[in-house]
């Protein structure tokens, strides 16, 4: 039993005893690691997300990566034992649903990347989603220090002994449940999720690890949209848009039937936002069905 409580998660106490030893014998999240590939098409996706733009010409455009992380968000509240972390051979039940991504500030090699934690409320309709996301991006890749910007330039100010310290400290404080929530709040290594869109700056074909600092237990890859070779209806091969997506999930957390059917809805949502989120040109309304 640990002597305190954390901030953003409750201890499970139900647990299988196989779940509970299972920390204990993989002790870190990519020696715990699960990969899986898969592809979602989008025959109904782009048609859909060109209409809901073309319906809101002075509003924040909907990308597949906002779609992406709505559905992610989604699946997270719908199937909280998705949303759990592993810290101190312990498991966790996560207090929220947070996501955090990269977004580069510029399309130049040298340009430096603002990466960005966001919650997600349950039931936030699409169109509000896409503002914050929309305000989120631009708030990241702007001049102006955020908190999380403002606490790296801090810590990289120390000589690299005093660095190590303060980190090795910190990770001390985490596994005994002691570190300030205020550390954790902007930390976009204290999240639900970690997605990636690769595709964006034209990658495809990666898996991404998960970090052992912080509670991640989850990584997602958006690849490239593209054609693709797939057997159609009659057994007959057909071209198909679709885009590659990558997980890595620690398994430690849940088994991966649960993760699997978990990460089905993110999949649906995606493939079939109309029933996910409603008509494309219904301002305003028909966006509560799908609760993120």
């Amino acid at each position: 039993m640990p002597l305190f409580q954390r901030p953003d998660g409750v201890l499970l106490r139900d647990v299988s005893p196989v779940r509970a030893l299972m920390p204990y014998l993989m002790r870190g999240r990519n020696e715990s690691v699960v990969y899986h590939e898969t592809y979602l098409d989008l025959t109904r996706t782009l048609p859909w997300l060109e209409q809901w733009n073309a319906a809101r010409p002075q509003g924040p455009k909907a990308t597949l990566f906002h779609l992406f992380l709505w559905g992610c968000a989604k699946a997270l509240h719908e199937r909280p034992g998705l949303n759990r972390f592993v810290s101190n051979g312990r498991i966790y039940q996560r207090r929220g649903v947070f996501l955090s991504f990269a977004a580069k500030k510029g399309f130049r090699d040298d340009a430096p990347l603002a990466t960005i934690k966001l919650e997600f409320p349950r039931d936030e309709p699409f169109e509000a989603c896409v503002a914050r996301l929309t305000g989120g991006i631009r708030e990241g890749r702007g001049d102006q220090l955020r908190p999380v910007d403002k606490e790296t330039r801090f810590f990289t100010r120390f000589p690299g002994w005093l660095l190590r310290f303060a980190i090795g400290l910190a990770r001390f404080l985490d596994r005994h449940n002691l570190l300030p929530y205020a550390m954790m709040r902007h930390d976009p290594f204290y999240a639900s999720l970690f997605a990636a869109n690769l595709g964006s700056v034209g990658i495809d074909n990666t898996f991404h690890h998960l970090y052992e600092y912080g509670t991640v237990s989850l990584f997602g890859v958006l690849g490239k949209v593209g054609p693709r070779v797939v057997v159609g209806a009659d057994g007959r091969p057909e071209v198909r848009t679709q885009v590659q997506v990558r997980w890595a999930f620690d398994e430690r957390i849940n088994d991966g039937l649960y993760c699997a059917g978990s990460l089905r809805i993110a999949a649906d949502v995606v493939q079939d936002p109309e029933r996910a989120v409603g008509p494309p040109g219904k301002v305003g309304g028909g966006e509560g069905k799908g609760s993120g």
